[in-house]
């Protein structure tokens, strides 16, 4: 090898050497950028003429690797939607109560029962008839408060599929940029390396609401598709559709047209239908399950309640003196609506002093003209009997015979097994995502340790080709002064 050789060898060496120290420096700094993904220099062997000529930077080079990709993203989708089904089956949960939480619809209807048992057994207290009263709409108002708060929540429900379908048409479109982008560019560059660390966050950002699926094409660009074959990205994006609304009563489902679901193209998208596009998981998964089958199913639960109650306390054995098939101390203002009996049902204003009633006829009968026997307590104790008595009821999901606290004490069974089946299916998954994370992290994140030790690799090759310029020069400096 000749001197000059030797001089351009080192050279390539020294430049190698200082791409890999900035390469390093890179990394380091970047060891917490969420997305980044460890770069390392793509080097090869420069031979001239058959004779080895130096070092040739190919690139740089992405620590990637898809299947681990792959298996986090559609992980991260199935956290996102038992997240949401987790946090709103405990949300139900809490507000039915139970034995033990001592609040909720459960403990109205307890203090129903002991308000009823102490004005049965001291019929001339007034006292208790008013505690008698006040425990009654205690159980109307948290009634009517768990129906406003399932409307509530399939309103927000709607709005955050609304603001969902918005943030993944925009992430489909940065998608299209991105891969325009990277078009136009070396995709062994370092640019190329940063657009792809960017592409990569946004589909995970999409990730989150529907489990997606990429498809490399030439010139490092990518189409995007469901898990189940829909294209989202193919050359440009496609918008995904969805109309919010803004009613959410019983009435209002999708079936029936007054709610609307996902599409793309005319293509139907939407969880829980029959479509064979329709998706399964993420965000979208949950909020769709929980705004048109969970939510509603529930909304008939608690209406099942409430009509239990007022045919409990309606019987005609219980007051001679009402119109026989007339309301008892619980009425629908409004049977006709039907659906939605749990929002409507409310005190009979007979009793109710606020709505021009009088609280003696809690004692003495709905259709009393006047105050009866002080001392009669057969009302109070028909109306004890009728509501602990076992009922045998088979309607939306609870089926079973029990008393009104008993029925009630179903229905927070239900809540509750709801509440720890999506408790238990948020643990696994949130296990397998943190060990996938992980996992990928230590195939293509940053390691500090090795990173440094590369670094002082660097620090030696520099050195190494310094001294061989060095030394060409010392030889030729000598070849001079011969």
């Amino acid at each position: 090898m000749s001197i000059s050789s030797a001089i351009n060898t080192a050279r390539s060496g020294l430049q190698v050497s200082s791409l890999r120290a900035e390469i390093v420096a890179t990394n380091v700094a970047n060891a917490t950028t969420p997305g980044y993904v460890r770069r390392s220099v793509s080097l090869s062997e420069t031979v001239l003429g058959g004779t080895t000529a130096g070092v040739r930077i190919d690139g740089i080079a992405r620590a990637y690797d898809d299947a681990i990709k792959t298996q986090r993203r559609d992980l991260t989708s199935g956290l996102s939607q038992a997240n949401v089904m987790a946090s709103t089956w405990k949300s139900i949960s809490a507000r039915i109560g139970d034995k033990t939480t001592g609040a909720g619809l459960f403990n109205t209807f307890a203090n129903f029962q002991t308000a009823l048992s102490r004005a049965a057994t001291s019929p001339e207290s007034t006292s208790n008839a008013a505690s008698l009263l006040d425990a009654a709409k205690g159980i109307v108002r948290e009634l009517n408060s768990l129906s406003d708060m399932v409307r509530t929540q399939r309103a927000e429900a709607d709005r955050e599929i609304s603001d969902g379908v918005n943030v993944v048409n925009n992430a489909l479109k940065k998608v299209e940029y991105l891969n325009k982008q990277l078009a136009g560019i070396d995709r062994t560059s370092g640019q190329a390396a940063a657009l792809m660390d960017e592409r990569q966050r946004v589909l995970d950002t999409i990730s989150e609401y529907l489990p997606i699926q990429t498809v490399d094409r030439d010139s490092g660009t990518i189409d995007v598709l469901t898990k189940e074959g829909v294209y989202l990205v193919a050359g440009k994006a496609r918008e995904i559709e969805f109309s919010a609304s803004s009613a959410f009563g019983p009435g209002q489902t999708l079936a029936g047209g007054q709610l609307s679901g996902l599409t793309v193209d005319g293509v139907s998208l939407t969880p829980g239908t029959d479509s064979f596009a329709a998706i399964s998981g993420g965000m979208f998964g949950a909020l769709f399950t929980l705004r048109d089958t969970d939510l509603p199913k529930f909304s008939a639960q608690l209406d099942t309640v409430a009509a239990d109650l007022i045919a409990r306390l309606s019987d005609d054995s219980i007051d001679p003196t009402k119109t026989p098939g007339e309301y008892g101390l619980f009425v629908d203002p409004d049977s006709a609506i039907g659906a939605g009996l749990a929002s409507r049902i409310s005190i009979n204003a007979a009793v109710d002093p606020a709505q021009g009633g009088a609280l003696w006829r809690l004692r003495d009968g709905l259709g009393s003209g006047a105050p009866g026997d002080p001392g009669n307590s057969s009302i109070l104790q028909g109306m004890f009997t009728a509501f602990t008595s076992m009922q045998t009821i088979n309607s939306n999901g609870i089926s079973g015979t029990f008393s009104a606290s008993e029925l009630v004490a179903q229905l927070s069974s239900l809540a509750g097994q709801s509440r720890i089946h999506h408790e238990s299916v948020l643990s696994s998954v949130n296990v397998q995502h943190a060990v996938m994370v992980e996992y990928e992290q230590a195939e293509t994140g940053v390691d500090i340790d090795a990173q440094m030790q590369e670094l002082l690799l660097v620090e030696q090759a520099y050195a190494a080709n310094a001294r061989v310029i060095e030394v060409a020069s010392q030889l030729i400096k000598i070849l001079m002064e011969l």
